[in-house]
């Protein structure tokens, strides 16, 4: 069974960074392509960003330029840099393959950026 926990959100001022972790455990990653994901309050589950199993990175465009997704294979890890935080940011993250298990989303972590 694979089990996806992700840690690292926190509260920040607008501005702020925030470092995102993700361990998989049931499952290599080697080989999968790994994504985060967020879901805003009121809002649909949205993709954020993507790194293949190659390593070539994907950005939704509103991260573009503040984000970046990276990933350890030998750790089962995939991480996520958040720069330049904006309170549109404000979300629970998530992290998954792309595309996702359906069946295996974690608890997420909080993300909360004041204005």
């Amino acid at each position: 069974q694979v089990q996806l926990v992700e840690s690292g959100g926190g509260l920040v001022q607008a501005g702020g960074s925030l470092r995102l972790s993700c361990e998989v455990s049931g499952s290599t990653i080697s080989g999968i392509h790994m994504a985060w994901y967020r879901q805003r309050p009121g809002k649909e589950r949205e993709w954020v960003a993507r790194i293949s199993s190659g390593r070539n990175t994907f950005y939704a465009d509103f991260v573009e330029g503040r984000f970046t997704i990276s990933r350890d294979n030998a750790k089962d890890t995939v991480d996520l840099q958040m720069n330049r935080l904006e309170p549109e940011d404000t979300a629970i993250y998530y992290c998954n393959k792309n595309p996702p298990w359906p069946a295996y989303w974690g608890q997420g972590t909080q993300v909360t950026v004041s204005s």
